[in-house]
């Protein structure tokens, strides 16, 4: 435990080293607004919100390094004291590196443990384009566009009838679109629709290969720094094939610092990325099977 948070503070740090200049995000989304004082700013602090995707964007020529942990079960039969709440286990663990070309578009990619339901060592990359943006006068909401790729290099499994076994080479492939429609009423106030489509080459046979959720999120600012916000996605799929899955549903608490961005939360999926946290969560809330995740996320500014 101690190895992992010294790994993660020196990974959130490390980066002084380099010729990039920090950004402080607040003081940059301030700076970028006064080019056009119309727009609505900060709809959401971060390019994600819990598990999904937000409608939000880097700023050209900004990079953002994330560090995303998720421990085990809180509560329930697998967590209590005895594994200290989860703190003793790890779900899954994501690094990753975004980049903002334009206000508007931005580009990332990562890499997950995976949480061996059923994949484990996965590549994911993405490309959110943000089509329209929200004013105080006029346009109503904000909407992005993000489609994601995801491919694991686990070693095959022996066993010809599991998932893992992948006979053929694009049967490692799974991918996800989602459309995010966001509006920001007032200075408190965050909600968003995340209708997704979710598609893998390779499932069971008594799953099915695309299928699709809605998302929805509500972030309530505290302060211009500080805030609340909980997300679900309801799961759109064969009752039969669902008996075992339940919806991501969690809650967390964001705050900016310094051109970092910190969030913690609590979250019944065990993975990152939308072809594992809405197709494979089997956690129930109910039965105390939620956990501690938390993300941070560091940004630096280079010239532009």
């Amino acid at each position: 435990m101690i190895q992992k948070l010294l790994f993660i503070g020196a990974a959130c740090f490390l980066p002084h080293l380099s010729g990039a200049q920090e950004a402080d995000s607040t003081e940059a989304a301030e700076t970028e607004s006064s080019v056009d004082t119309d727009l609505v700013e900060q709809t959401f602090q971060s390019t994600r919100i819990v598990s999904g995707h937000s409608v939000e964007c880097l700023r050209k020529g900004v990079l953002e390094f994330r560090v995303e942990h998720r421990f085990g079960d809180l509560a329930g039969s697998n967590g209590g004291v005895q594994n200290w709440f989860g703190l003793d286990n790890s779900s899954d663990i994501r690094l990753g590196f975004e980049y903002g070309i334009t206000n508007n578009i931005m580009i990332g990619v990562g890499r997950s443990k995976g949480n061996g339901t059923p994949y484990r060592s996965l590549l994911d990359g993405f490309g959110k384009y943000r089509i329209l943006q929200q004013r105080k006068k006029g346009m109503p909401i904000s909407l992005a566009v993000t489609g994601s790729m995801f491919y694991t290099y686990m070693k095959a499994l022996p066993d010809i009838y599991a998932v893992g076994h992948f006979p053929k080479q694009e049967y490692r492939f799974s991918y996800s679109a989602s459309l995010n429609i966001a509006r920001k009423f007032g200075d408190l106030v965050s909600l968003a629709l995340m209708p997704t489509m979710v598609h893998r080459n390779y499932v069971a046979a008594d799953d099915q290969n695309t299928l699709f959720a809605l998302g929805g999120a509500m972030r309530w600012s505290i302060t211009q720094r500080l805030g609340i916000m909980v997300e679900y996605y309801q799961v759109f799929q064969d009752k039969g094939i669902r008996k075992a899955n339940f919806n991501s549903l969690g809650f967390a608490v964001e705050w900016l610092t310094f051109g970092h961005n910190f969030t913690i939360y609590l979250t019944n999926a065990r993975g990152f990325g939308e072809t594992q946290f809405i197709t494979n969560t089997y956690d129930n809330w109910l039965k105390g099977q939620f956990r501690i995740g938390f993300c941070i996320g560091r940004k630096f500014e280079f010239g532009q």
